[in-house]
């Protein structure tokens, strides 16, 4: 019997919920309702989701604050960075490449939630 098959959802606190909706949907594209957004992709064979957890000490999520960092699959990441830079979205380091992973790029949203963008190895 397959028990969890995936990750189901993300949910987290905030501040100010309607503006962190929008700033979701203006700089990331989501498709906003009331209670969120859904993501189906059955399109790209590559495309999965990663449950990992980190030790209490780690830095990888700093300059967050946060305990959790949110990681987004996205298409062509050389062309969202140079969209997103235009809209004035601040970038925390470069984009690198791993041999087999794909590529990263990271930034925080306004109330200083690290977000991973990830374009999956092909």
């Amino acid at each position: 019997m397959k028990r969890v098959t995936g990750l189901g959802g993300i949910f987290f606190k905030c501040q100010d919920p309607e503006n962190i909706k929008l700033w979701y949907q203006t700089h990331l594209g989501f498709e906003i309702s009331p209670w969120g957004t859904q993501f189906d992709d059955k399109q790209n064979s590559n495309a999965y989701t990663v449950w990992s957890p980190f030790k209490a000490d780690t830095d990888y999520f700093n300059p967050s604050t946060k305990e959790f960092m949110i990681n987004f699959r996205v298409e062509n990441l050389e062309a969202l960075v140079q969209v997103l830079l235009k809209e004035g979205v601040q970038f925390i380091d470069q984009i690198e490449s791993y041999e087999g992973m794909g590529k990263f790029v990271h930034l925080l949203d306004p109330e200083g939630n690290k977000i991973e963008l990830w374009e999956p190895a092909i």
